[in-house]
């Protein structure tokens, strides 16, 4: 469970500049999603609910720049 926290707070904490960075970006974010959500399915926390959210207004505005 921890690598997946770490891992967010790294993409968290990056910045991408290239439209390429940016695909990447909007991969990496929904393969977070997705495994944060397998955990808080079993646990319901509600800080992985905050964590989720997070990432998934980056997604939306890496998204967003693409288009």
């Amino acid at each position: 469970m921890a690598p997946i926290f770490s891992d967010v707070m790294t993409f968290e904490n990056t910045k991408f500049i290239s439209r390429s960075d940016k695909i990447t970006a909007s991969r990496e974010a929904k393969r977070l999603i997705l495994g944060l959500n397998e955990i808080y399915k079993q646990k319901k926390d509600p800080s992985i609910m905050e964590v989720m959210k997070r990432l998934t207004t980056l997604k939306r505005k890496y998204e967003k720049r693409l288009k």
